[in-house]
């Protein structure tokens, strides 16, 4: 039997971490500073589209392409940039930012409702062609 739901798991995470709207995402859009980063399986990209210039961390692999020392590292995580974290509502993102703030990651936010809120706010939205 769990002790602790998804709902009380995500709002722990929320108060420890940033959360941003995502009308105050879609005006850090073009800062070279920030990346967005798409936790999203890549099925559901192709689905449901993509925001222009998110790099795609899907979230099984995101603490592995995080970590230096993992053979799966990613350089683009290495940067200085301020990293926002999005999802389809802003669960797994809400979790995902907790652990990379607790790997030491930052800044880190993540959008509050996700890529659907981004898309509600009016925010740009592109097709993800499979390849």
């Amino acid at each position: 039997m769990i002790t602790k739901g998804v709902k009380e798991l995500c709002a722990a995470a929320e108060a420890e971490i940033e959360t941003l709207t995502a009308e105050q995402v879609i005006k850090l859009a073009d800062d070279e500073a920030v990346q967005l980063v798409d936790i999203r399986d890549i099925r559901e990209l192709w689905r449901e589209g993509a925001v222009p210039g998110a790099m795609h961390a899907p979230r099984g692999m995101l603490e592995f392409w995080i970590d230096p020392e993992s053979t799966y590292f990613r350089e683009d995580f290495a940067s200085e940039k301020r990293f926002i974290f999005f999802c389809a509502g802003g669960l797994r993102s809400a979790l995902a930012t907790q652990a990379v703030q607790n790997m030491g990651l930052k800044p880190v936010a993540h959008i509050k409702g996700g890529f659907a809120a981004w898309k509600e706010a009016g925010g740009a939205v592109v097709v993800k062609e499979k390849k």
